[in-house]
């Protein structure tokens, strides 16, 4: 594999990866009862809509139909990737869940 067939691959990846990570993210608010796009634009109110986002809510389902995602696991994703304004946005949201129970 020459360097930009190797470079290729490794955005490729990442992308891919990316994507999982923000499908995880956007299965974990629909979970909450969340809008994910609402929680995405308290992290990134100047970046308006995001189109992987949209793209993979086609592929989330419903609150009963999916496993739990724990708080922690969704955090440390986002915080692989180094989303940390989005890991800010859901440990607020995570801190006004604990407030209405």
């Amino acid at each position: 594999m020459n360097s930009g067939n190797l470079s290729d691959h490794i955005i490729q990846q990442y992308e891919k990866d990316e994507k999982m990570m923000i499908l995880i993210f956007a299965q974990w608010c629909i979970n909450q009862d969340l809008d994910p796009q609402k929680v995405y634009s308290k992290a990134y109110p100047q970046q308006g809509e995001n189109s992987v986002l949209k793209d993979v809510m086609e592929l989330t389902v419903s609150k009963e139909e999916a496993g739990e995602i724990d708080n922690n696991v969704l955090l440390g994703v986002l915080s692989a990737f180094g989303n940390d304004d989005l890991a800010f946005a859901v440990t607020k949201e995570i801190q006004e869940g604990k407030k209405k129970k």
